[in-house]
């Protein structure tokens, strides 16, 4: 059965892995795997079956020929064994189930993200020019983009087209360092480094992103031009908190030569995500595309509806200014989205699902010794209930006896999950890994679920008939 699962469970992670696991289509069941898997059952089955053989060796045979049958609960090293490892379920389980609430907890924060951007209706596409055709000719290459920005923005049902070097959520074309006018980096600091998209004017009115101050680019900003950069938001609170940034001058990547061209902000926009959805929040730089010539860009365009839908005359209009070049990495901006929650969503998976096992584990371990106690002691319960006892407090008795077990355990999977979560830090997002509601909720979870498989057994003890019980040999 096992066996059957993990190769169902392979085509899956085959499947669906693909996007962020390399090869993911060649994942199979090695042989080694396979023999070593074997190895590792059978040495458990004969480890665990070996003890209570043992146990039952050295056993006082005078006194258990003595006892009655059902009566027999087993030496006192015996039931300290099952308590052992009934809270030793519990205590294993606790850490992966408060793991997967924290991840859970992280992965519906990181739904909520606002990327910057209006997704809606926009499809993206890489176009990469040959160096060998366009180098020692800018001009061609100007021509190009912007024939293709005019034809791509006659086209039926588009409303923008624009191109840069980045795309969102999570494709950073470069990221650079750069010295403020104003506020140098001292002489035994590094300088400080934010994402630095070259785009083309239309870039944000085709994605969405709103001028908040100042002005964006426009003819005016030529490579014969004084050069001149956007920031958003986020860089603006990080450099200038309270200020007016317009005017304020940078150097970039470390050129601090005297002759080296200042980078003067003409204009403030609006965050957007470019270093993933948890993206830390550096703040963004954005130069013009004329000067700062980018060989490879995404095209973006927005449409009325279906962007998908004006794919093929894209790919016309391309192959019709250049027939070298390829349209690739098509895809719209719901599917970028989609696509950065992948890996996050899949590792969720991972651990919900040995989180899932473990609770299982532990829930039918609590229910089987629970069980068993009720069975081997059912004389004890039917004089309990002849001499006058009550149901409820029979009930009480066998749910608190193993309460307590469960308890202890959750106990101890608490305190070594405060110790184990804190290497998860860098998987989470805008959560503490010691989160007081997520653990909370598990142990509060945890307790009701072992509640139930504890009740089941005690209600079966509460109904005993005692002179049934009685007639018994």
């Amino acid at each position: 059965l096992g066996l059957i699962i993990t190769f169902v469970a392979i085509d899956v992670m085959a499947a669906s892995g693909s996007t962020f696991v390399p090869r993911a289509a060649e994942i199979s069941l090695s042989g080694a795997v396979l023999w070593f898997m074997l190895a590792v059952t059978l040495a458990s089955g004969l480890l665990f079956g070996l003890i209570p053989s043992l146990q039952a060796t050295r056993s006082d045979f005078e006194r258990t020929l003595g006892s009655s049958g059902r009566g027999s609960t087993g030496s006192l090293r015996t039931q300290r064994v099952r308590r052992v490892l009934v809270a030793s379920q519990f205590a294993v389980a606790v850490p992966l189930l408060i793991g997967a609430g924290l991840l859970l907890t992280s992965f519906t924060k990181l739904q909520r993200v606002d990327p910057g951007i209006d997704q809606n209706n926009l499809i993206t596409a890489r176009i990469s020019l040959p160096r060998a055709t366009y180098m020692d000719a800018p001009a061609m290459e100007a021509a190009f983009w912007g024939q293709l920005t005019e034809r791509v923005g006659a086209l039926p049902g588009v409303v923008a087209v624009g191109s840069g070097s980045s795309r969102p959520p999570d494709d950073l074309g470069m990221i650079n360092n750069f010295n403020l006018e104003d506020k140098p980096a001292p002489p035994d600091q590094a300088e400080p480094v934010a994402p630095w998209p070259v785009v083309s004017p239309e870039f944000f009115q085709a994605l969405g992103i709103p001028l908040i101050r100042g002005r964006m680019f426009d003819e005016r900003d030529r490579a014969d031009a004084p050069r001149v950069v956007l920031v958003d938001q986020a860089w603006v609170r990080r450099f200038f908190p309270g200020e007016d940034p317009i005017g304020k001058r940078l150097h970039s990547g470390g050129c601090n030569r005297p002759d080296c061209p200042w980078l003067t902000v003409i204009g403030v926009v609006g965050d957007a995500k470019y270093m993933g959805l948890d993206d830390p929040g550096w703040g963004t730089i954005y130069q013009p595309v004329l000067q700062n010539t980018w060989w490879s860009r995404i095209l973006f365009v927005r449409t009325t509806g279906d962007p998908l839908s004006v794919v093929p005359a894209v790919r016309t209009i391309v192959r019709e200014l250049d027939p070298t070049l390829p349209l690739s990495q098509v895809a719209t901006m719901d599917e970028l989205m989609a696509n950065a929650l992948d890996a996050p969503r899949n590792f969720l998976a991972l651990i919900a699902g040995f989180a899932a096992v473990a609770l299982m584990l532990a829930a039918i371990g609590i229910y089987g010794v629970m069980s068993y106690f009720v069975q081997q002691h059912t004389r004890d319960i039917g004089i309990r209930m002849a001499l006058g006892g009550r149901p409820a407090a029979v009930l009480r008795l066998i749910v608190g006896r193993g309460m307590r077990l469960v308890i202890l355990g959750i106990a101890i999977g608490v305190g070594g999950a405060l110790a184990l979560t804190r290497f998860m830090t860098s998987m989470l997002f805008d959560v503490s890994p010691t989160d007081a509601v997520t653990f909370a909720g598990v142990t509060l979870g945890l307790v009701a679920t072992a509640l139930i498989a504890c009740v089941i057994p005690a209600r079966r003890a509460a109904t005993v008939d005692p002179a049934a019980t009685l007639r018994q040999e």
